[in-house]
């Protein structure tokens, strides 16, 4: 069995870390504005705001730890590969909580908080302290030329060949607590749906396409996503 999951910032809230969009106007992009933090003319404006912003939320994520979604997926691509199956986990998240809990390979399409990328040499260098306009590139010795390895609005996710390459492939679809507001993520269900595959969300409450998925299941991420793993793992 193949299953493609993309997961959102619905997996990781329960660690600390905050969702950008919920209905009751709670999320990141309800109390700070990302046409002023997350893109690519907002640091060109102001990067001294841009980097405090993302400091701070790079220092949150080295405190925060996975919870329970988390190794519920792990489990489950180690279950899947046992059974020469396999597992495509793509994160809308650039947290590594995934990787924390041990999941194998993550595609991490919107980038990673705790990478840093050269805008001079362009290399890309594992990152856990504060970045700044003094900050010196490992790599070519630049400096004030680092930025986060993140996917800014007006920039092109990564990986994004790949990632379809492997929906294309897929016997199952799930969705796990994303909001299904941002693209090209949000579109992944159409595709499925297109492709005749089945389809199944996973969300503390309903997206703005449930609709589209033939299976829905509600609650708490590391709750609903472990039990919906046993039930996968004991019926594969």
């Amino acid at each position: 069995m193949r299953i493609f999951i993309v997961t959102g910032a619905g997996v990781s809230a329960e660690s600390g870390l905050g969702v950008f969009r919920d209905q009751d106007g709670t999320g990141v992009w309800a109390r700070f504005d990302p046409m002023k933090l997350a893109t690519p003319e907002a640091f060109a404006r102001d990067p001294v705001e841009v980097h405090a912003f993302y400091n701070a939320r790079r220092r949150n994520l080295i405190a925060a730890a996975p919870n329970a979604a988390h190794f519920a997926l792990a489990r489950l691509e180690a279950a899947l590969a046992e059974r020469r199956g396999e597992l495509t986990l793509v994160t809308q998240n650039i947290d590594d909580l995934h990787e924390r809990a041990t999941s194998k390979r993550v595609i991490h399409m919107h980038g990673e908080l705790l990478k840093a990328r050269c805008a001079a040499c362009e290399t890309i260098h594992p990152w856990r302290e504060d970045l700044g306009l003094r900050g010196r590139c490992p790599a070519c010795g630049g400096i004030g030329v680092l930025r986060p390895r993140v996917v800014w609005f007006g920039e092109m996710p990564l990986e994004m060949d790949e990632i379809y390459a492997a929906l294309r492939k897929a016997d199952l679809f799930v969705a796990i607590g994303t909001s299904g507001s941002v693209y090209p993520a949000a579109g992944f269900v159409s595709e499925a749906r297109a492709l005749h595959i089945r389809t199944c969300e996973i969300n503390l409450e309903p997206s703005d396409h449930a609709n589209q998925f033939d299976e829905r299941r509600y609650g708490p991420a590391s709750e609903a996503v472990p039990a919906w793993v046993d039930e996968v793992v004991a019926s594969t």
